[in-house]
């Protein structure tokens, strides 16, 4: 059994390269400190957030590497060891890989008032931090899908899957927890806490669901009808620029509710103008500014029934390192494996 676990793992799929990079400086000025910044989050929907922080500091710029999470893991790692350059601030969506990171004394302690100000559950070992707060969400395609069919909860998806499994033949996606580390979290933390979870990963067998990559490729095909439905999609990514044919579902029996975490490395290179972009994002000016690009997403009544009582935020804890366990990912991985057709059509 164990040589079959390490075969499994062994066999995963290359970490994807670099996606896309930029540099951020304020218009006339002439930094003299160049902050370099890995992170998972798009660069276009972070951007605005990235041009005020250095418009608000001149004296800096920016330089912004958009990384897949299990990539931004990996080139983290290697860079704790000593191999390779350090970012001065890491930023990911993978927060479980970020707990592990700190974990193994990768990341640099800080306090101000902004981050002892963060709840318990968005901070730990003054070494990693909560900046984001970001939905997984149910999206569909409104001109395809009969809205008697948008599934409200997930035993409505499970009833929806096993009713109209032909409708929705090769029809329903989700990410591919092998290649995206934000996809294994939300599975993850599905097994966790649904008593759904079961029934789900047979019910996308029955539809001979698909496993596939990334955010911005799920909904562009769910727009475009190639997918009717996509499960645990971050929301902010839907909604931060306009899609008049998508549904969006916060689901009502929970939704969970992911935090973006960042760490500077120690490593890292400029530790101190690290801390002044750490800052930035959490003051009122720098969460207005990622409010406005939905990476702050306000859940209240007049949006979406949801109560209080359904939202599930994923603490960032030592508790998330049961998502990092070798085994229990290889086993993790073989039941999804065997759940799911592979999405050979995204590179």
């Amino acid at each position: 059994m164990c040589a079959c676990l390490i075969a499994l793992w062994a066999c995963a799929p290359p970490l994807a390269a670099q996606e896309a990079a930029r540099t951020f400086k304020a218009p006339g000025a002439h930094p003299t400190t160049e902050l370099l910044v890995r992170s998972t989050t798009d660069i276009g929907i972070l951007g605005p957030t990235l041009n005020a922080f250095v418009e608000a500091h001149p004296e800096l710029a920016l330089r912004y590497e958009q990384w897949g999470s299990n990539a931004l893991y990996s080139i983290a790692r290697a860079a704790c060891r000593g191999e390779g350059q350090a970012a001065d601030v890491v930023f990911s969506s993978g927060v479980h890989q970020m707990v592990d990171l700190v974990n193994r004394d990768c990341a640099s302690p800080y306090v101000s008032p902004l981050t002892s100000a963060l709840p318990k559950d968005r901070r730990w070992r003054d070494e990693v931090w909560g900046i984001t707060q970001e939905a997984a969400v149910i999206i569909y395609n409104k001109a395809l899908v009969p809205a008697a069919d948008a599934p409200r909860t997930r035993f409505a998806f499970l009833d929806l899957m096993r009713r109209a499994s032909a409708r929705y033949q090769g029809k329903i996606a989700t990410y591919d927890i092998e290649t995206s580390g934000l996809g294994y979290l939300f599975a993850f933390m599905d097994s966790q806490q649904a008593t759904t979870f079961g029934g789900l990963l047979e019910g996308f067998s029955r539809v001979d669901a698909v496993a596939t990559c990334c955010s911005a490729e799920i909904i562009k095909r769910v727009e475009s009808g190639q997918y009717l439905i996509a499960y645990n999609v971050l929301g902010s990514y839907v909604e931060s620029v306009p899609h008049a044919n998508l549904g969006v579902i916060y689901p009502e029996d929970y939704t969970l509710f992911l935090s973006r975490a960042l760490m500077i490395p120690k490593q890292a290179a400029h530790k101190q103008a690290a801390a002044l972009l750490l800052d930035f994002l959490l003051s009122a000016q720098g969460q207005r500014s990622l409010a406005r690009s939905n990476l702050v997403q306000q859940v209240d009544a007049e949006d979406t029934p949801l109560p209080e009582s359904a939202k599930r935020f994923i603490s960032i804890d030592p508790t998330l390192l049961v998502a990092m366990d070798r085994q229990r990912r290889a086993l993790f991985v073989q039941k999804w494996r065997a759940t799911f057709m592979a999405d050979t059509s995204v590179p």
